[in-house]
């Protein structure tokens, strides 16, 4: 018997069933802002992360899958799905063949050796979207207002937005030289990770949980004090929108999120559950500035953000966010043969349903009814299509609804016909194509 690698899950059946409704939903939602699916290579070059997620980033110094191929080159499993996408864009000249904005939005696993705990896996799931080539606060609006209904139409109810900006190029130029001097009069007593950061990218102390630096970064210069006019009105912008759509927000000066790349806004999305549990950071993303020109594409401005989909699903079941519906997966129609010589038909009824959109399984394995009741039971089959010698013979079936326990004998070139009026009663749960 082999074990599971260590930080890894198997996501299967009514938990699966799950991963595809939450991934299906984010992905209409997505569709409905009018952006489109990239799939991207699980693997990368090394340099790629390197370059664009930043070597001050844990990801990039303690979280990375690395490994050297047969071609001596350095390749990494995707820690985050954002610079392959954009990598993608480039590669495929989409800055040149399309009108901007560029709108993607991608679905799939990444790859972080951190310490597993309960929601938190080194291969975890992510959905995220990127909006590329037009510097607009109504852009950076449009994506927070996307993951915003997409929560919702989740069942999420109590979100909050945290907010930040980290400004233009001026506004981090002069923030980041007073960062510079208030933590150097505190670095020394600082934990190893801050003291790394202060060399590589000061601004990501403000992100650190380590509690005696908690306690010095509340005392820290705030960024806003150091806005040009261009970041102040974009800011505001982006402020008033949420004040006039009644959106929940907050200002956290501290939030710089855990990529180099970011610049302008930042933001996270915060929930509290129904009875008053506070669950933190559903998800988040941010403005960046340089990300596209530093993977090898022109100097365009994007945005974007990310969910982790096993944390979305984790809370969800936590606040019972999950109806039945949406986790149930139920089979159309369990066929059943009386015995051994009704088998033949009995599987040749079950493809016809399934080359007709219905779903169908069989049982071959020569079963009492009270047992095929039971295992119809258990796919959670809603009709029973029943085949002994008689009916064989007379080339009919006998149907059964198992949730009502009525039952009608028809003729197998009225079956179709009776399904579609059953299920026409309830077109939204069942779909059928066969016309």
């Amino acid at each position: 018997m082999f074990n599971i690698v260590k930080g890894t899950h198997d996501v299967i059946q009514k938990e699966a069933a799950k991963y595809t409704y939450v991934e299906n939903l984010l992905m209409r939602e997505a569709q409905v802002f009018g952006y489109k699916e990239f799939r991207t290579p699980i693997m990368e070059y090394s340099e790629l992360f390197l370059r664009s997620t930043g070597e001050s980033s844990d990801i990039v110094r303690k979280e990375m899958y690395t490994f050297t191929d047969k071609g001596d080159r350095s390749i990494t499993l995707r820690p985050e799905m954002t610079a392959g996408v954009i990598r993608s864009m480039v590669n495929e000249k989409l800055f040149i063949n399309q009108d901007y904005p560029v709108k993607a939005f991608y679905v799939g696993p990444n790859f972080r050796y951190e310490r597993p705990q309960q929601g938190r896996y080194r291969q975890f799931n992510q959905f995220g979207i990127e909006c590329v080539g037009v510097d607009s606060p109504y852009r950076d609006i449009e994506v927070i207002m996307l993951g915003y209904n997409a929560l919702k139409l989740l069942g999420f109810k109590n979100i909050k937005l945290e907010i930040n900006s980290l400004g233009d190029a001026e506004t981090r130029e002069k923030y980041q030289t007073a960062l510079r001097e208030y933590f150097g009069k505190h670095i020394d007593t600082m934990c190893d990770d801050c003291k790394e950061r202060y060399k590589l990218n000061v601004l990501r102390i403000l992100d650190c949980k380590v509690e005696h630096d908690i306690e010095i970064n509340k005392d820290a210069p705030i960024i806003s004090d150091y806005y040009s006019e261009k970041s102040k009105e974009s800011f505001n912008v982006i402020t008033n929108f949420l004040k006039e759509n009644e959106i929940e927000y907050k200002i956290n000066n501290n939030l710089v999120r855990g990529l180099d790349y970011y610049s302008g806004i930042v933001f996270e999305y915060h929930y509290t559950s129904s009875q008053g549990k506070d669950y933190g950071a559903l998800g988040g993303g941010g403005h960046y500035g340089s990300l596209v020109k530093e993977i090898g594409g022109p100097d365009l401005e994007g945005v974007g953000f990310a969910f982790g989909i096993e944390r979305l699903i984790n809370l969800m079941e936590d606040d019972n966010l999950f109806g039945e519906n949406e986790i149930s997966d139920p089979l159309d129609c369990y066929v059943m043969p009386v015995n051994t010589q009704n088998e033949k038909i009995s599987f040749e009824v079950a493809s016809y349903l399934r080359t007709n959109g219905y779903s169908a399984d069989v049982c071959l394995e020569h079963k009492s009814m009270g047992q095929m009741f039971k295992k119809a039971e258990r796919r959670n089959a809603l009709y029973a299509v029943i085949i002994g010698d008689d009916e064989e013979k007379e080339q009919k079936v006998n149907l059964k609804n198992l949730v009502s326990q009525e039952q009608i004998s028809i003729g197998l070139d009225h079956l179709l016909d009776k399904l579609d009026e059953l299920f026409g009663e309830n077109e939204d749960e069942h779909i059928h194509h066969h016309d």
